[in-house]
Order: C-alpha cells, then sequence, then structure tokens
C-alpha cells in the first residue's frame, strides 16, 4: 500500500496536459507523477525537467539513457523504476539482446564499449557513498564529450529522485511496467516487492 495514495489523472489540469509525454514514454501515466499531483508544482516541474533531461540530444540516445536509468535503479534498489527503466528501454527501441542481458552489460558483446563506460559511470554515481573515480572519468571521456557526459549524468540524477521517490513512497507498479520487469528481469529475481 502506498504512503500517499495517487490522484486522479484529471485531478490537475496542467499537469494531465504534460503527462501525455509519458503516454509515448511508458504507455501510461505513472503512479509516481499522480501522486505529485497532491503539490502541482512538483508535478510540473518534475515533468518538465523529464522532458529535459531525456531529450534526445545526439549519441546518447533515447534508449540509452533508459538502460542507464535501469543501472541507477538497479544500484539503489528501486523495483519500481526498474521495472520503469526497461519498459521505456523496450519503447524506445533498445536492441533485444540488450534488455535480455542487461544484467551483463560488462561483458555481453551486445554492449559497446561506449555504452559499457556509460553504465558503468551510473552504476558508481548511483552507489552511497558515490565510487565515482579517475579510472571511470578516464572511461567516459574516451567515448563522450563533456555534453553528452552532462546528459548521462542528468538521467542518473533524475533517477535519484526518483529512486528516492517511489522506493519510500511504495509508488504502486502499473500493469504494463510490471508485464516489462517480469519478462525481461524476472529471471534475475525482479519481483514487484512493495510496490503492488
Amino acid at each position: 500500500m502506498p504512503l500517499v495514495d495517487p490522484l486522479d489523472p484529471d485531478h490537475d489540469s496542467d499537469t494531465k496536459m504534460l503527462a501525455e509525454f509519458f503516454n509515448e514514454t511508458l504507455g501510461f501515466c505513472p503512479n509516481s507523477v499522480l501522486t505529485m499531483q497532491h503539490r502541482p508544482a512538483i508535478s510540473k516541474a518534475f515533468i518538465n525537467l523529464n522532458k529535459a533531461v531525456m531529450a534526445n540530444e545526439g549519441r546518447v540516445t533515447s534508449a540509452l539513457k533508459r538502460l542507464i536509468a535501469w543501472v541507477s535503479s538497479n544500484a539503489t534498489g528501486c523495483r519500481y523504476c526498474q521495472a520503469h527503466a526497461i519498459r521505456a528501454a523496450e519503447r524506445y527501441g533498445a536492441d533485444q539482446e540488450q534488455l535480455e542481458n542487461i544484467w551483463e552489460y560488462r561483458t555481453h558483446p551486445a554492449f559497446s564499449k561506449a555504452e559499457r563506460a556509460a553504465l558503468e559511470f551510473s552504476l558508481a554515481a548511483s552507489q552511497v557513498p558515490n565510487t565515482v573515480n579517475k579510472r571511470i572519468k578516464k572511461e567516459l571521456y574516451e567515448y563522450w564529450d563533456e555534453g553528452e557526459i552532462v546528459e548521462i549524468l542528468g538521467v542518473i540524477s533524475l533517477f535519484g529522485f526518483l529512486n528516492r521517490w517511489n522506493d519510500s513512497m511504495g509508488t504502486t507498479l502499473e500493469e504494463g511496467a510490471a508485464e516489462s520487469g517480469d519478462r525481461y528481469l524476472g529471471k534475475y529475481g525482479w519481483e514487484k516487492g512493495k510496490h503492488i
């Protein structure tokens, strides 16, 4: 049972209009956003930040951004965000082999060295205490420029907020996200946990 119940999607017309973004991303408006509507300034600011961070600016593709989000969410243990990130990666055209082998991103041939560097950065930056070090910085700069590194860290930071929000809130997981979680993460022990 969630800490605070989500409000009806029609509760705040501005949030509802902005939340149409999630119909493309996930196929539904997340319960997390519906809960944020208790303070519409938060829901609107969050959606606008999400849109800015997840915009496709070039080589850090929409699919890779969602895989970065998954690694970040996995590091923090938020099962709600893990399911959302893998669903969004699927909807944004992530390679099927990458989706099925996300847990093996360090060694599986479906992942390039550049992708591995971004995903390792996501893992290190999402841990507490933070483990970003000179080696990770060096690897990042082998494949990504400063603007791209800002994009990658933007995703990690956005999901830092979401992981704390949804894991603390116990946000109820939507059916579509649960299906993607079961399909791609279930074989590794993923389950809904508190998000039922």
